[in-house]
């Protein structure tokens, strides 16, 4: 069996914001976990590049729909590329491959007389692909998401029989383990304890689509396509392109991590269509907050969008990475505050972890030889491995529960810890006399030993950083050895070289 996690699959009107990057780094820092843990992981991501939205973007940029959609989904690609994503696979909604998943599904739904012809009128959002609610019926009425006008529709549609699957979606929803944080489950069961309506699935305004079969001058409902990415991308390489090796491959997807406010997508309309298809449902849809900074909703007419890129070239990727996934609570919404961000990088990483390493490292290759001391278990002195153990314990069962921030601070506290004992041991003044050699030396291996699986622990959420730990404590991690196995107390090597010190992270300056 596979973990497939996905991200949403980005609508390509334009390139990768903040919020696009901080999806994908949550999904990257889960999917790294579960292989290291040893699972199989899937870890999809991609591009949604059909609809209304594009088909102006291109128009108005005076060029072909397929140009403009090339030219964004390579930026997202050298994006996930500049960011280390680890991504499995890559879908974009434009490939032949994707086409012929829409076409069987469709069929599929069909077949279980879960389609018919009618009338869609309403107001409809452009940015937002969907009819909205309109309480005053005016057409100076904006999304409030987009903040544009709406505009009304009227036209003939396929619909799909959505209010036929009430009972079945009410059940779901009420498992508290589906949706998540409880606060959307909360809020979906709300919407769906109004009762159900069926939506249309195709558009006759909408040349950029894809064809619905043997109905003319219809195209499928962007939605309706882009959700389905999920299933394609299973068997994007296979030579077998059908929803049958889709559900072999490992179908269905044990989490989708979304932006909240596309939850009732994914959480409704989507397991729906899945029943109506005779396919399993995702096993979880997990709705993270927005982000704003100073306190502000971001948006270009205010000036304050932050460029994911300018962030990555001024700070590098792993303090992004720290501040985005310590500092909030998945689910929640985050301010990206930037005197906040500079002091929690320079605490963290820099002073706590950072100068931990350094100065012990310098210790130990002043005192003996460049190498690591001997561990002499002293008097049984086990302070540092009982809190390593309870730390990895708590850290793991704090990822398997996506609760990113605080594996992370179960990091940071295992680094706070470990400076404490080493500031209460007082080596540096124990060491002038001799015979304290022996007590020394296993001081010293105890915090070096705990630095060592400070760094394992920051494998999936900061690699890079945990590589240059790795490597200030002479290159000990084998990635072909089990990551859990490397976890446990005392594989630290005595005798071994200790590189010299480099800070391993570069304090950041206020602006």
């Amino acid at each position: 069996m596979s973990f497939i996690i996905t991200t949403p699959l980005y609508y390509v009107n334009d390139k990768p914001h903040l919020g696009s990057i901080y999806t994908t780094l949550i999904c990257d820092s889960i999917a790294r976990f579960k292989r290291l843990s040893g699972e199989n992981v899937i870890f999809i991501t991609g591009v949604d590049e059909h609809g209304l939205k594009i088909q102006r973007t291109a128009s108005n940029k005076g060029v072909d729909p397929q140009l403009h959609c090339d030219e964004i989904s390579n930026i997202f690609l050298q994006s996930w590329k500049d960011w280390d994503i680890t991504y499995n696979k890559f879908v974009r909604t434009t490939s032949k491959t994707h086409e012929y998943f829409v076409n069987e599904f469709y069929r599929r739904v069909k077949k279980s007389d879960d389609i018919y012809m009618g009338v869609q009128k309403g107001w409809y959002c452009v940015g937002c692909e969907e009819f909205k609610d309109n309480p005053d019926n005016s057409p100076t009425y904006k999304c409030p998401i987009h903040k544009k006008n709406l505009e009304w529709k009227n036209e003939e549609n396929l619909f799909f029989k959505l209010s036929k699957y009430q009972s079945q979606i009410e059940d779901l929803i009420s498992q508290p383990s589906f949706i998540q944080p409880k606060e959307r489950r909360n809020e979906i069961i709300n919407f769906v304890s109004k009762g159900l309506n069926d939506f249309s699935i195709s558009r006759t305004n909408v040349s950029w689509g894809i064809s619905v079969p043997d109905i003319e001058n219809h195209t499928f409902y962007v939605w309706f396509d882009a959700l389905l990415g999920y299933v394609s991308a299973t068997s994007l390489d296979d030579k077998d392109t059908s929803l049958q090796e889709s559900i072999k491959n490992g179908w269905p997807a044990d989490i989708h991590l979304i932006g909240k406010d596309i939850l009732r997508f994914h959480a409704v309309y989507w397991p729906a269509m899945l029943l109506s298809a005779g396919m399993e449902m995702p096993k979880k849809v997990f709705g993270h907050g927005f982000l704003t900074r100073e306190g502000q909703k971001m948006g270009k007419s205010l000036g304050n969008v932050l460029d994911p890129n300018l962030l990555l070239s001024k700070y590098g990727k792993e303090a992004v990475r720290w501040y985005l996934l310590k500092d909030i609570t998945l689910g929640s919404d985050g301010d990206f505050q930037n005197k906040r961000f500079v002091d929690i990088i320079n605490n963290d990483l820099a002073n706590t972890i950072g100068n931990l390493l350094n100065r012990t490292s310098s210790m130990s290759r002043k005192w003996f030889e460049n190498r690591v001391p001997n561990n002499e278990n002293l008097n049984k002195d086990n302070t540092l491995e009982l809190h390593s153990n309870e730390t990895v314990a708590n850290y793991k069962k704090h990822f398997n529960s996506y609760e990113l921030d605080l594996a992370a601070n179960n990091i940071l506290n295992l680094a706070i810890n470990t400076n404490l004992y080493l500031n209460e041991k007082q080596p540096w003044i124990l060491i002038k006399d001799e015979e304290n050699r022996s007590l020394v030396s296993t001081i010293i291996y105890n915090v070096l030993e705990s630095t060592r699986i400070i760094g394992l622990l920051l494998l999936p959420l900061l690699p890079d950083l945990s590589s240059k730990i790795d490597h200030q404590l002479g290159s000990l991690y084998d990635d072909k050895k089990s990551w859990n196995e490397q976890l446990n107390w005392g594989k630290l090597k005595p005798k071994s070289i200790l590189p010299v010190p480099n800070p391993i992270i570069d304090k950041l300056e206020y602006e």
